[in-house]
């Protein structure tokens, strides 16, 4: 008979936080569930946290994020990702080997996710900077001045001085009136 060797493995579960919020107990059942049936021993599984998601999921804004540890044979995560996928609570999984990780790893603390963007204030004043440059280039319509338009001018005029200087200094024929006479 083989033995089994169980590996450590990292499951990143989301769930719909409606759902969740209103019946954790029943949410975490549905998680052990699909991990017991993979014949999982579970080391560790807490909440990491509620997040606005970057695009919806069934019409799902919103999710909660459950952080589990758990042992189970290699050839069984298949089974957990299909039982996922069949789920009605469970909307996603990631489940991820971290057989070098160390147990006081596992359980310390989490930072937990957050839905928050924190801008430092430098940040927020470059920000400001940016818009009200923006404002000033669309506000500004003033008429050009002589100046400008002078400045406008002045390369094109020493471009044709240029060619001109070059057409006689390579003697090759111009097209003015002289060479159309012939």
């Amino acid at each position: 008979m083989e033995t089994i060797a169980n590996r450590l493995y990292e499951g990143m579960f989301l769930v719909d936080s409606a759902k969740a919020a209103a019946d954790w107990d029943g949410t975490m059942a549905a998680i052990r569930a699909v991990l017991e049936r993979s014949d999982a021993e579970i080391v560790s599984m807490r909440k990491w946290g509620d997040k606005r998601l970057a695009y919806d999921i069934d019409h799902k804004s919103r999710g909660t994020y459950v952080l589990c540890y758990f042992r189970a044979d290699g050839r069984r995560i298949r089974g957990i990702e299909k039982d996922v996928q069949l789920s009605e609570q469970i909307m996603r999984v990631l489940v991820l080997s971290t057989e070098g990780r160390a147990q006081e790893d596992i359980d310390k603390d989490l930072p937990q996710a957050s839905d928050e963007v924190h801008e430092t204030e430098s940040e927020q004043q470059v920000t400001d900077q940016d818009a009200e440059d923006a404002a000033a280039e669309l506000e500004d319509t003033s008429e050009p001045t002589e100046e400008d338009a002078a400045e406008e001018v002045a390369p094109v005029e020493q471009e044709v001085v240029d060619i001109e200087a070059t057409q006689e200094s390579a003697d090759l024929p111009s097209d003015g009136p002289e060479d159309r006479q012939q």
